[in-house]
């Protein structure tokens, strides 16, 4: 019986990594029509990619309670099912995430937001270029985006999401992760994947982000490409955000880098493409195709025709008045605040001071 729930778990991860990263089908078969492989063994699936879209936009949900009981206007369609275990809101840096598992992929999705900011340009004139080294052994030259790094190391999202993934795969069989966000939050979720991959393996942890901007130089590219192998990043149209910080081909030790592999939402003869991108990171034919003049920031709030954007744009919403107040009515023993009221974290079973 043992063997027969080892073998079951074994199949389980398979699955996953199939459906995330996986080998092209004999005589160059497609799983969607809509899906341009351009010959390359990597094969999208766009039914995985929009059950995980799905889950990058709930993460910007306000009502506390709706996320928490899973109930809330976004918390459907290919989503149905997920079981919740614990939210995460840093309220001083505007930062929330949530963790659960979905049961019909046997995986732990970790779910990290993006910006709150309601505008784009005002949020896209504070990325700046400085970078820092990055805190991991055996990564040499490896430089990162200090603001991206430091929101997610330096903050209440590193422990909590590792203490809450750790706990899912304890009572879960060890699942494998599936981590996501969107904009700036799918910057966080790379950081968070590789620091999870890390802790549980490259093998058992698979990155899936929407919009997401370079978060490193081409050393760290590397880096993340070898121990994060199961990682689709998508772009959409002429998304401006997927074009910052710069890339400059001239300045390869210094530049900004993305980390492949790309898959490209765009629309050919009227028709919605995904195209996947060569390995570089960089694909010329992808996103990078847009001319700087015809960069979007609207084709950045919508992917997969799924609406990615706050409920409501005011600063913090999410932490703020009703939704902290009704959830502390629903799970008073959930709730630790660290003596500074600006710091909440919700969590289901655990405790998490904050200094």
């Amino acid at each position: 019986m043992a063997g027969q729930r080892w073998v079951g778990k074994v199949a389980a991860a398979a699955v996953v990594a199939l459906l995330l990263l996986s080998t092209a089908l004999p005589g160059g078969a497609r799983r969607e029509p809509d899906v341009n492989n351009n010959g390359r063994s990597f094969v999208f699936n766009y039914t995985l990619a929009k059950a995980v879209v799905e889950y990058a936009a709930a993460v910007y949900m306000t009502d506390l309670t709706a996320l928490y009981t899973w109930t809330c206007s976004r918390c459907n369609d290919l989503t149905r099912g997920f079981e919740m275990t614990c939210i995460i809101v840093d309220v001083q840096n505007c930062l929330q995430a949530f963790v659960g598992v979905d049961h019909n992929l046997n995986a732990i999705i970790v779910s990290i937001r993006g910006t709150q900011e309601n505008s784009i340009q005002n949020w896209i004139k504070d990325l700046i270029w400085k970078q820092v080294k990055l805190n991991y052994p055996n990564m040499p030259n490896a430089k990162v985006h200090i603001g991206f790094y430091s929101s997610y190391n330096n903050t209440v999202l590193r422990p909590a999401i590792t203490n809450a993934v750790r706990k899912a795969r304890k009572l879960h069989g060890h699942s494998d992760v599936i981590v996501t966000g969107h904009s700036m939050g799918g910057a966080l979720a790379s950081f968070c994947a590789l620091d999870l991959a890390m802790s549980f393996g490259s093998n058992n942890v698979h990155l899936m982000t929407f919009g997401q901007p370079r978060v490193g130089n081409a050393a760290f590219a590397s880096y993340f490409a070898q121990y994060v192998p199961y990682t689709v990043r998508m772009t959409h149209e002429r998304d401006i955000v997927p074009h910052l910080p710069p890339y400059f081909f001239f300045l390869p030790k210094l530049t900004y880098k993305h980390f492949p592999r790309e898959v490209w939402e765009h629309e050919v003869d009227g028709n919605t493409t995904y195209q996947v991108c060569d390995g570089s990171g960089e694909d010329p034919n992808c996103c990078r195709s847009v001319f700087a003049l015809f960069w979007s920031a609207s084709d950045h709030l919508t992917y997969m025709g799924v609406e990615i954007a706050a409920d409501d744009w005011s600063t913090c919403r999410i932490v703020l008045g009703r939704g902290v107040e009704q959830l502390k009515g629903s799970l008073p023993n959930n709730i630790v605040t660290s003596g500074r009221s600006v710091d909440v974290v919700i969590a289901d079973d655990d405790t998490l001071q904050i200094d």
